[in-house]
């Protein structure tokens, strides 16, 4: 067995990723699951959520990150590049939705300049916020209300509503510091039963096992944090971890790889597979280029055509590709379903 930091080296480099994941010929492959659902070659439907990864910096390091996001993360969005983003949106109003993600996308230079100007598209606009970074520094205590101002959708992962639980995956300190942002959030209205500002909770397994139902656990996650904080909120999510990055690092190390990726096989789900999110979003890359989801972005899979830049964006080329899949697409089509917004059947 490598030291963990010289495997930590090498996942972090995405192709070697992609060969451990390849490596097993036991595994049925993801495309031969595809076609016996009558489903290969996956294709897109309506394409209307425009997913932008504004960066990789973050002020935690989360042990499930798909990102191998952390303050040491140098990736962050040109103001430029944000630009032809923007420009793609005024030119395409099929993009109903614009999802910004990280990272912390709150710490790009330009993050509040870019939401103003969505704003002005009359898009509706989510932001995976980490809860943390509103209370990590004072620029930015005035999130929760910029946010009210530009009718953000608010997405934040919460790995528990009890302490333990969540500095274990997160980081010391990390759940006093979510549930004070999270009273933030509700002093502005956000959460609150009516007020039309929506705040969303998110919920990854700590281990090498599938999420509880996701109906149960929004029960449990809701009572439990207004009993003990009086916090409100929205939607419960509860998302598959992905068998890549920093979790593909935990299977590894745990001897847990072969188990995981046989508990996503088996649990296999045509109907998942037929909703997946990659069929309705494009995911935009720190540096432009064009990925059918967040996941194949950190894997550096492109989406399959030569129009594979913002610079030189076709939407009605990009509507024909067929999506790139492979074995970690398990991950998203498992039991229920996993996507961006939680479960998917």
């Amino acid at each position: 067995m490598k030291s963990l930091k010289a495997l930590h080296h090498q996942l972090a480099e995405p192709a070697y990723q992609l060969e451990v994941i390849q490596r097993d010929s036991n595994f049925k492959s993801f495309q031969n699951a595809l076609a016996e659902s009558n489903l290969f070659p996956l294709k897109p439907t309506e394409i209307s959520i425009f997913q932008v990864n504004i960066g990789k910096m973050c002020n935690q390091t989360c042990k499930h990150c798909h990102v191998d996001a952390g303050p040491d993360r140098k990736e962050i969005m040109s103001q430029e590049t944000m630009q032809l983003c923007l420009d793609i949106l005024v030119n395409n109003p099929e993009f109903k939705t614009v999802d910004l993600t990280g990272g912390a996308p709150e710490m790009n230079p330009h993050f509040r300049w870019f939401v103003e100007e969505i704003h002005k598209l009359n898009r509706h606009i989510i932001v995976r916020c980490n809860l943390t970074i509103i209370v990590a520094n004072k620029k930015y205590n005035d999130l929760p209300e910029f946010f009210k101002v530009n009718n953000v959708e608010i997405i934040s992962s919460l790995p528990f509503y009890s302490k333990d639980r969540t500095d274990r995956q997160r980081g010391e300190g990390v759940f006093e510091d979510s549930i004070q942002a999270l009273k933030m959030l509700n002093s502005v209205g956000y959460g609150i039963f009516e007020s039309g500002l929506v705040l969303n909770l998110v919920y990854n397994p700590s281990g090498a096992f599938l999420p509880a139902s996701q109906e149960l656990l929004q029960l449990e996650f809701k009572q439990s944090l207004y009993k003990d904080f009086g916090i409100e909120f929205n939607n419960l999510y509860t998302i598959t971890n992905m068998p890549i990055s920093r979790f593909l690092e935990y299977l590894i190390s745990s001897n847990n790889y072969e188990y995981y990726m046989n508990k996503l096989i088996t649990a296999y789900n045509p109907a998942a597979a037929e909703a997946v999110m990659c069929r309705n979003t494009l995911s935009i890359g720190w540096d432009g280029y064009i990925y059918d989801c967040d996941f194949n972005q950190m894997l550096d899979l492109k989406i399959e055509s030569e129009f594979n830049h913002i610079n030189n964006f076709d939407f009605d080329e990009i509507k024909k590709r067929n999506i790139v899949v492979n074995q970690h697409c398990y991950g998203c089509t498992a039991g229920s379903g996993s996507s961006c917004g939680g479960t998917i059947t």
